[in-house]
């Protein structure tokens, strides 16, 4: 079975559950209401048995990715790296890890992925990069002033003999934003900034030579055939010109998050989006399809949210709020007027997204009283979220309903646990590689035999969520996912040259209900009751299972024109259930 194939082994497709003919994303704006399968490539699919995900394995896995439904993938960082961040700290941008595998590979991957109608979309970490990146190296051997350390955030200390950093301010990682180096001549010297971890120096745009760099870097990928770019940290890149002390130094730190004023959200960094943006716009203007820019801009609202994707900008931003959101109907559905209220304004999409490689997984952070409401509620989020206007992003393994893995302190690689000690905001939980097929680790994700084990253990109960076990289940998250995305296929909303945005309906309490300009209704129930279905027809999906006229609690459901699901997924009108639940 393809699940435990080899990315050479022969063609898996014909072994998968098939979906209707993927429209040919010939439009300019074919972002707009992508949904985009996010995947970690460290922990995918691992074809050389070393225990790491790499892009061979993406590549055998690209079939089952389409079979799902979704319209592209994003995949992490594969660059060469030291790895101290999983490769969030880059030693070389135009280039392939060896671990990962090669640029040949890499254009094997692009050409499965256009064979599939998959669009391709890679990470690009502009903010830092690795301490053994040839500049960084550079730099500490060329001693204060040089031209070399002026592409980084280098200074004198404070105090006598310079012996206290630059300014207070704290890494997110843990500990203070800055190093101190050790000079030529051996003796200690200036300090350089890393507002994450030490192994990640930030890169200073206000010296031209780095922003001529990242365009060459940018041309050298969209050359390769990528579709797009997801920005990382794309509020950072520019710091306060004086970085002053910060009234509360440890914010960052503290959340973290990109809190601190001083540090994110500057006003100069809108002129890269608008030079990143010229570049993309160049190679559509070669074939008439835009080339994506989505950033991830942690910012406080969705007011400066729409800042960074006005329409010479970013084409989008991940909207964080939906994430953060508490379960309940009042905060959706505040953020999500927010978000349709400031960031549609703008001409682009919200881009809806409930999960990341960052993020504890949503069936535990919803699991509220256990773990059976956090499953109801973890589902009912994804019918909700897809059902929203713009684009989707699905984190790898959401659609096997994973739960977060509770991993012991000696198997923690997260920077953030070296740094600080604490297990607060680990993120080693959520990445933990994939399980394919079988009843013990690794889980058809590396071989079976000869194979190092996974690079994070794998759970034994990771059984129960196998993608063997789910595609022959018409119960579980993975037919959820791809009912809902065959239906969504169906809609015309995001085709309509002006959608008008969602119109709210009354509904009980505790239950969010709005339709949309295409006729699709959404209905979720936040409450731990059932209530009366705010709609009399029969739904065409619901995310669990209830009573005739009932919306089951922790539940949601869509009506919509057509009449009840007739995809064969789950539970049918008449036999217990509201409607077809996937």
């Amino acid at each position: 079975m393809f699940l435990t194939q080899r990315a050479d082994s022969g063609d898996p497709r014909g072994v998968l559950p098939r979906l209707g003919d993927r429209p040919a994303h010939g439009a300019r704006t074919w972002w707009r209401d992508a949904v985009i399968y996010q995947i970690y490539v460290r922990s995918f699919l691992d074809s050389t048995g070393d225990g790491i995900g790499d892009l061979a394995g993406v590549r055998a896995g690209l079939p089952y990715v389409s079979s799902l439904g979704v319209d592209g993938v994003w995949l992490t960082p594969f660059y060469p790296s030291p790895q101290h961040d999983h490769g969030y700290d880059v030693a070389d941008y135009r280039a392939v890890d060896p671990v990962y595998g090669d640029l040949e590979e890499f254009g094997r991957l692009i050409a499965d992925a256009r064979a599939l109608g998959l669009k391709v979309v890679i990470d690009i970490v502009p903010n830092h990069c690795s301490s053994e990146h040839p500049w960084f190296r550079e730099a500490l051997a060329a001693g204060p002033g040089s031209a070399a350390r002026a592409r980084f955030h280098f200074a004198d200390g404070r105090g006598p003999g310079g012996a206290l950093p630059p300014n207070n301010w704290r890494a997110m990682f843990g500990g203070p934003a800055w190093t101190r180096v050790r000079e030529p001549d051996g003796g200690p010297g200036q300090w350089y900034m890393h507002l994450f971890s030490p192994e990640q120096p930030d890169l200073n745009w206000r010296d031209p030579r780095v922003g001529a760099y990242f365009d060459t870097v940018l041309r050298f990928w969209l050359d390769q055939g990528v579709d797009g770019f997801r920005v990382d940290v794309a509020a950072g890149l520019f710091h306060h010109p004086e970085l002053p002390d910060s009234d509360d130094p440890a914010a960052d730190e503290r959340t973290r998050d990109s809190v601190n004023p001083l540090a994110w959200n500057q006003p100069e960094v809108h002129e890269v989006w608008r030079r990143w943006r010229a570049v993309c716009e160049s190679y559509t203007a070669r074939d008439g399809v835009d080339r994506l820019l989505v950033g991830e801009v942690s910012v406080p609202t969705a007011a400066d949210q729409a800042a960074y994707v006005r329409p010479d900008e970013l084409h989008q931003a991940f909207f964080f709020h939906l994430l953060s959101a508490r379960w309940n109907a009042d905060d959706f559905r505040r953020v999500i007027t927010e978000a349709l209220r400031d960031i549609a304004g703008t001409g682009s999409t919200t881009t809806w997204v409930l999960n990341n490689h960052d993020q504890v997984r949503t069936v535990t952070r919803y699991a509220g009283e256990g773990c059976t409401t956090g499953a109801s509620r973890a589902r009912a989020a994804a019918l909700l979220m897809l059902a929203l206007p713009g684009a989707a992003y699905i984190y790898q393994g959401e659609e096997l309903g994973l739960p977060e893995v509770e991993l012991p302190d000696e198997a923690l690689t997260d920077p953030i646990f070296r740094r600080t000690g604490s297990r607060q905001y680990v993120r080693d939980g959520c990445r933990v590689p994939l399980p394919w097929s079988g009843h013990t680790s690794p889980f058809g994700f590396t071989g079976p035999d000869g194979s190092a084990p996974p690079w994070l253990p794998q759970p034994g109960w990771f059984a129960e969520h196998t993608t063997d076990r789910v595609l022959g289940d018409p119960g579980s998250f993975w037919h959820l996912y791809r009912t809902a995305l065959t239906l969504r296929r169906g809609f015309a909303g995001a085709d309509l040259p002006d959608p008008a945005p969602p119109r709210w309906l009354e509904a009980p309490p505790g239950v969010l209900a709005f339709a949309r300009a295409d006729g699709l209704v959404c209905a979720v129930n936040f409450g731990n009751r059932p209530v009366p279905a705010p709609v009399a027809d029969v739904p065409l999906l619901t995310s669990g299972p209830c009573d005739p006229g009932v919306l089951a609690a922790n539940t949601a459901a869509w009506w919509g024109p057509g009449g009840p699901c007739s995809t064969g997924a789950g539970f049918l009108p008449g036999k217990g259930s509201c409607g077809p639940s996937a």
